[in-house]
């Protein structure tokens, strides 16, 4: 496979690459920047197009060795300076892919017997890419980022994800209001976890559809979606409340596991 080398800061492949990671978002070809070996090995198990690979130097040749059979991705080789003004992690392994993550609608995330996430306003891209994680584990149809959350393309987030979101289906950016009409239109239950609540964990039946949401890590859950939603508790002992990434896998695996039980 023939590489072709950039040498220059100023390349506009670059510089589209830099624009996206500054951004949290897909370059303007719609490609997630994914940086590491293991989310390029997670985008070639996920049939994902992959479009482009941008290798450092010394890690060339396990560059190829990845992609050597593969029709159609492009190959560059940076130099160090050009592949560190890119790269978004202290200890970086020499690798960015671009890579075309699944087009998703609302319609995709209510399919079926609907098992949704939404996060409200969660912001910390690391609990984002976790949760992410967590519902294609314990079979979730999807997870809807409503604005004011992070994007699921931030750099941080995807790492987190591990390389769920190059398969589960993700749709962002949509309004508080527009996502209650369609949540109520597919008549599901909404449900939310609050400390005290009444109603514990365990005595919520999620073999029907529904939609369980996050909320912000300071904040909580916004007044718009609490109107639909209703509580649970998830049991602890000492602690008042669970990080929103702990708190959402403990209430998906409840529901996964519910849903064994009946299948």
């Amino acid at each position: 496979m023939t590489a072709s080398a950039i040498a220059s800061l100023r390349n506009p492949l670059i510089k589209e690459i830099r624009r996206a990671l500054s951004k949290g978002t897909l370059t303007e070809g719609g490609f997630a920047v994914a940086e590491s070996f293991h989310l390029l090995e997670e985008a070639l198990r996920s049939d994902c197009e992959v479009h482009s690979v941008l290798a450092a130097e010394g890690v060339q040749s396990a560059v190829q060795r990845h992609i050597r059979n593969l029709q159609g991705v492009r190959l560059h080789v940076a130099s160090p300076e050009v592949f560190d003004s890119i790269s978004t992690t202290e200890n970086s392994q020499g690798v960015v892919a671009l890579v075309r993550p699944p087009q998703s609608t609302l319609d995709h995330l209510l399919r079926g017997r609907t098992l949704l996430v939404v996060l409200d306003g969660v912001q910390d891209p690391g609990n984002a890419g976790t949760i992410v994680r967590s519902a294609e584990a314990f079979g979730s149809t999807g997870v809807l980022f409503l604005k004011g959350s992070v994007s699921p393309y931030n750099s941080k987030t995807l790492r987190a994800s591990a390389g769920s979101l190059f398969r589960l289906p993700a749709v962002s950016g949509i309004d508080a209001e527009l996502a209650r009409a369609a949540l109520q239109q597919a008549r599901l239950d909404v449900y939310t976890a609050m400390p005290g609540s009444a109603r514990q964990l365990q005595d919520i039946d999620f073999r029907r559809k529904c939609a369980i949401v996050i909320g912000n890590e300071g904040q909580g859950v916004s007044r718009r979606m609490q109107d639909i939603a209703s509580d649970l508790a998830i049991p602890t002992s000492g602690v008042e409340s669970l990080n929103a990434a702990i708190a959402a896998s403990i209430i998906l695996y409840e529901a996964s596991r519910q849903r064994r039980a009946t299948a």
